[in-house]
């Protein structure tokens, strides 16, 4: 666990406030603060010089980010791209890889993110496929867990693509990467993993694990900022697979400025990218993901798994009893990097910790995820926040709270 000092200098934490919806996005670090600076300062003093000069060249930046994150998701660096959105990233997988008029349906499960449903829907529809028949669905069992079994069984002859999370947002299980993307290859379906919920947090091992393709976003557990570059992941095995979407930033680097007529991809996974990257949304991840390689993923792993524990303890000991349930799996290999508890008036609660300057994240219907990091978070500061939930559940003062809808985050 980090020192109160280290904490202090290495992240933007306001003073008094106990943050704990790093999920969501992660708060400014020094090194993060710093990369973007010097991009900023790179635009000012070079203009469009800085694509090509200076200590991080515009253009290289891209492959820089695919570099840094690839060790954090056990990966070759060749098969990771970094940029566009999460959900532009899924369009461009969903374009190069789904083939309707061979297997025309694409499997997600009910906990799905929103935006990873509504861009499969909407796929399926571009392709002339009617998402009524055509969107798989694998409903949750018993408190919002999956059921991997159920997952595996729904990945019929029928069925091309398969859109999962690797951790699910709502209840925060891990899921078993290795053994649903063995089972897909199996029976021929190609599984898209979302990571955005454990990519810096939970040590991935792609090339092992067998993963296929994966994305995710740059600014929860990364701590890259509000609406920081993204990336996407496709095993090398898969180099004879072009992007859907083509565009000039996909082109191969040596032939990118011949403005040729003709698409040349990129050998990498660069090829994937369309557009020119967004160097001022790139810089802080690039930063932070040298903060992250600095403390390892291995060392974060172990201290979140460990102060999650010790959440989910004070929660049924001092909480159960006001009705509130912990839905977050109790197995270490079967937790990501927050805590679930469920109770009929969690917006409520959401508000009230708010309130007093603890920052929760709240789902509906009665969803309230807590998520105490092991770079900025102490258990002190669990164990208040703790306590306070129980003092306002023992006492009903939440029911003097108006919920505020624009506190779901």
């Amino acid at each position: 666990m980090k020192s109160e000092t280290t904490l202090k200098t290495a992240f933007a934490i306001p003073p008094g406030m106990i943050y704990l919806d790093g999920n969501s996005l992660g708060p400014w670090s020094a090194a993060a603060g710093a990369a973007l600076d010097g991009a900023v300062a790179a635009w000012k003093e070079r203009l469009i010089l800085g694509w090509s000069e200076g200590p991080e060249p515009w253009f290289g930046m891209s492959r820089a980010g695919a570099g840094k994150l690839a060790p954090l998701i056990g990966a070759a660096a060749n098969d990771v791209a970094v940029g566009q959105t999460t959900t532009v990233n899924l369009h461009q997988l969903l374009a190069s890889f789904y083939e309707p008029t061979r297997r025309p349906k694409i499997l997600i499960d009910a906990t799905s993110f929103p935006s990873d449903r509504y861009a499969v829907a909407s796929h399926l529809a571009l392709r002339g496929r009617d998402p009524a028949t055509d969107l798989v669905v694998v409903p949750f069992g018993e408190d919002e867990i999956v059921d991997e079994g159920r997952v595996i069984d729904a990945m019929t002859p029928d069925v091309g693509v398969a859109v999962l999370s690797a951790v699910v947002y709502m209840s925060g299980q891990l899921m078993d990467l290795a053994r649903i993307s063995s089972a897909a290859r199996e029976r021929g379906v190609v599984v898209m993993w979302d990571c955005s919920h454990s990519a810096g947090i939970v040590p991935h091992r792609f090339a092992v694990e067998g993963v296929e393709v994966a994305f995710g976003c740059g600014y929860k557990y990364l701590n890259g900022g509000p609406g920081a570059a993204a990336w996407l992941y496709v095993n090398g095995r898969h180099a004879a697979v072009g992007p859907g979407l083509a565009g000039w930033f996909g082109v191969d680097p040596a032939r990118q400025f011949a403005m040729a007529e003709t698409f040349y991809p990129a050998a990498d996974a660069g090829r994937f990218l369309a557009g020119t990257p967004n160097v001022l949304s790139l810089a802080p991840l690039l930063g932070s993901l040298d903060g992250l390689a600095a403390e390892g993923i291995e060392s974060i792993r172990a201290t979140s798994l460990a102060i999650t524990a010790r959440l989910r303890e004070l929660a049924e000991m001092t909480l159960s009893e006001f009705g509130v349930r912990v839905i977050t799996p109790r197995e270490d290999h079967r937790r990501g990097g927050h805590v679930t508890l469920s109770h009929p008036h969690a917006v409520r609660l959401s508000t009230a910790l708010r309130a007093r300057n603890v920052i929760p994240d709240f789902r509906p219907p009665e969803l309230l995820r807590l998520c105490p990091h092991p770079l900025y978070n102490t258990v002190e500061e669990i164990e208040t926040a703790v306590e306070m939930l129980r003092e306002m559940l023992a006492t009903r003062s939440y029911e003097r709270v108006a919920a505020a809808d624009s506190l779901v985050t």
